[in-house]
């Protein structure tokens, strides 16, 4: 079959050609060669249809290893992984964690295989999978919000970090479901439904991310994305047994990705290791003209975030525990249960832990956000990029669709009726309120002599459906611009409908671009408690 190129405006030549093996059904597309049913649990052992590689758990080090030693090519692991997507994504459990699947996936794993034959790996993410959320602009499917209106919203470019993983040799899977805009916590949108927790079929997935962390959560591919407002990387790592890093503000462009707000917003990984979550991390960062706070970032990331990964990263650390982002209520138990392993796995491996209450935490922490203000003036500005054949020009026109599902529709409305409001004296004081938050905390762990701040990224398990998600603890890293890490600190106790529990999710926040020193905590920690388990709703495909 001929190949054609089509360059995007950012010069990344996207290997693309007829749709092959995919068929678009509903806007996503399906594997036409027939689908495997799912193995019993009993069997996860199962040697792999491939040798000695095994799908997985796979990590990046894991798929690199096997193209070096000839046990797989990347069309070998694309198919194993739609396999898996349309076993359960749309049936099975019925996930919904993804919107739009590549229909180019296997020509891009194709041309991949070639280079890799003529010249071996091609980047450091040479042949991995990404899923993204879809609210990341890619040249060569729509990027959709997971808004009905939004469907056929075919963005000119790439995002710049897009950009950067499809240089370093990424291959884009697919566009995940989420939280519709980006605006509440839940990941259900008119686009692709409510995604389910694949741990707890009766509960989301945290959001708004949800539809990237239910997908690599059941191993849909190996690496994914995630923005951040309020906590909406770190909400689906938590609720998914997942790492998700919400990055320094200024480490990494947005531009390219649908915005709430012009302050509040970041984007990051969402990844199940810390040391993958740092191999992504390594790709996204840079300076973009285009997102001109990443000017800020310039020489402030080490060489490789990979290399500062250390597995005594503990011994001797200073970790405060801060006690007032705990409950004190029966509800609160089961993760109040978790994060005491927590504290004394780290304390066993040689950490210092302290703990303290913040009071001007407790007195900020709802006066800080300044997204609504901002949104207006972000999402036009977002539209005004996609040109005159777009099918949404401005947030007025967006809203005047009333299309969304009811929470991100008012959300919206409330957005589009602030005029101006990056002059409004509320949103000036909420600006000073975002620096005294940033001093409170810096003052403190100064005094203190803290290395990092541990803390439950949700004081309360992950909701059912249908019930927002109370009791966040996400605005101590989006009210300062401190970047945090949330790695999976354990389950709760295991139930009918959570055979394994429910994940819960530890965060690490630090000062100004200690995001080296947070990925190796949590590196020391994951590798003493191996608290990661995938969840049995999404097994291995029998042979």
């Amino acid at each position: 079959m001929s190949e054609s190129r089509i360059p995007n405006r950012r010069g990344f030549l996207g290997a693309v050609g007829a749709v092959g093996a995919l068929g678009i059904v509903g806007g996503v597309a399906e594997p036409a060669f027939a689908q495997r049913t799912a193995a019993p649990a009993s069997t996860p052992g199962k040697p792999s249809p491939l040798g000695t590689f095994k799908l997985m758990e796979a990590t990046v080090a894991d798929i690199h290893d096997a193209y070096r030693g000839g046990r797989l090519t990347c069309r070998q692991l694309v198919e194993q992984y739609l396999e898996r997507i349309a076993a359960y994504d749309k049936q099975g459990p019925t996930l919904k964690a993804l919107i739009t699947v590549n229909p180019h996936a296997l020509d891009v794993a194709d041309d991949l295989d070639r280079r890799f034959r003529r010249s071996g790996l091609t980047g450091p993410l040479h042949g991995i999978p990404v899923i993204l959320k879809d609210n990341f602009d890619t040249f060569d499917m729509p990027t959709t919000g997971g808004n009905t209106a939004m469907r056929d919203s075919q963005p000119p470019a790439d995002a710049f970090a897009v950009d950067k993983m499809r240089k370093a040799g990424t291959l884009i899977l697919a566009k995940a479901n989420l939280q519709e805009f980006a605006r509440g916590g839940n990941s259900l949108s008119s686009l692709g439904g409510q995604v389910l927790n694949p741990y707890d079929l009766s509960r989301t997935p945290g959001g708004s991310s949800g539809g990237t962390g239910a997908a690599i959560a059941s191993n849909f591919a190996v690496l994914g994305t995630g923005s951040d407002t309020g906590q909406s990387i770190r909400s689906p790592a938590s609720a998914n047994s997942l790492v998700g890093v919400r990055p320094t503000r200024g480490l990494i462009s947005r531009h390219g990705v649908i915005p709430n707000s012009i302050t509040q917003d970041e984007i990051g990984p969402i990844t199940r290791t810390v040391e993958d979550a740092a191999r992504l991390l390594d790709v996204m960062v840079g300076f973009d003209p285009a997102d001109p706070i990443t000017a800020f970032g310039i020489g402030r990331a080490p060489r490789s975030y990979t290399d500062q990964l250390k597995a005594n990263a503990l011994r001797g650390a200073r970790i405060g525990v801060m006690t007032n982002m705990f409950g004190t209520e029966e509800r609160h138990q089961e993760v109040n249960r978790v994060m005491e392993d927590v504290i004394s796995t780290m304390r066993s491996r040689g950490a210092t832990i302290i703990r303290f209450n913040l009071t001007a935490y407790d007195t900020l922490q709802s006066l800080v956000a300044n997204s609504t203000w901002e949104a207006h003036t972000a999402m036009d500005a977002y539209f005004a990029e996609l040109g005159p054949d777009a099918p949404v020009r401005t947030l007025e026109q967006l809203v005047a669709t009333r299309t969304a599902t009811p929470e991100p529709q008012a959300a919206l409305e409330t957005e589009l009726a602030i005029k101006d409001g990056l002059n409004t004296p509320e949103y000036k004081d909420r600006t000073l309120n975002r620096e005294k938050l940033r001093l409170a905390v810096s003052a403190k762990m100064a005094e203190l002599g803290l290395d990092a701040v541990l803390y439950p990224l949700q004081k309360v398990l992950v909701s059912p459906v249908g019930i927002p998600q109370p009791e966040r603890n996400g605005t101590l890293s989006n009210g300062t611009g401190f970047p945090a890490v949330c790695f999976p600190g354990g389950f709760s106790t295991p139930t009918a409908a959570a055979p394994i529990g429910v994940p819960v999710g530890a965060e690490l926040l630090g000062r100004e671009y200690s995001e080296p020193l947070l990925l190796s905590l949590a590196y020391a920690y994951e590798k003493a408690a191996g608290a990661r388990k995938p969840p049995r709703a999404t097994p291995p495909l029998a042979p």
